[in-house]
């Protein structure tokens, strides 16, 4: 006796199977490029650009080396870059702005990327808007961008992700600007901590390298939410 099988998979829509593919794309880039391997149907919903925009991309330290010579996989990540992939855009936003200098093109990736909610993102063009001295309306936007982060707490998380792209992807490479007078948020002359954000940056540095608990705490103590954004420019400024 013969048993004959029948799947339904034809008869699935392809906005479902796209949609099924964005959910395997945000959870991991392998498990995406296996389900593209099990059917035409998933692999025609691959090729969707918003599967593209929506992919995990790994960190620098879980990319496998060979990654960026193989051409299959080039074409792949040319295709999430040209479809606004926020991590690439982010990564390569850094890129422009510390090694090739281009601020024009990297303050846009940098817009875009937030635009997605991406938080890393927003904590490179808070503090790519704060080191700026010729727009004071740009600088406010980021001490407001700074606000945000602040009050979500996600400053430190942010911090870790840009010195791991930019110690890992290009060490020796990044050229973060140095802080001038004239770039200091807080300018107000009533303000006890005013201009002591560099000299407190410098005892946690210091503390850190003595694995002393003096190197916790950062300026979360200090009042002056434009103080506090002073420090987290000296930290921002010594990533690289």
């Amino acid at each position: 006796m013969t048993v004959e099988c029948f799947s339904n998979i034809a008869f699935i829509p392809n906005d479902i199977w796209v949609e099924i593919t964005i959910k395997v794309a945000t959870d991991s880039i392998r498990d995406l490029c296996s389900l593209r391997m099990t059917c035409k149907a998933a692999r025609d919903a691959g090729e969707a650009e918003i599967v593209h925009r929506s992919v995990s991309i790994p960190p620098p330290h879980a990319t496998p080396w060979w990654w960026c010579l193989n051409p299959e996989a080039k074409r792949f990540f040319d295709r999430c870059m040209v479809a606004g992939n926020p991590e690439l855009l982010f990564r390569e936003a850094l890129r422009e702005l510390f090694i090739r200098r281009n601020e024009n093109a990297g303050l846009q990736m940098l817009n875009s990327a937030t635009n997605t909610e991406h938080v890393a993102a927003k904590y490179a063009l808070t503090m790519t808007l704060l080191l700026r001295t010729d727009d004071n309306d740009e600088k406010q936007r980021g001490l407001k961008l700074y606000r945000e982060l602040d009050a979500a707490g996600s400053l430190t998380d942010c911090k870790a992700r840009c010195f791991s792209i930019m110690t890992i992807s290009w060490p020796g490479e990044v050229q973060i600007p140095r802080i001038e007078e004239q770039q200091t948020v807080c300018a107000s002359p009533a303000c006890s901590t005013r201009g002591h954000m560099p000299l407190l940056y410098d005892y946690r540095r210091r503390a850190a390298e003595r694995n002393s608990v003096h190197a916790f705490g950062g300026p979360a103590h200090i009042p002056c939410i434009k103080c506090r954004a002073d420090y987290e420019m000296q930290a921002f400024v010594n990533l690289a």
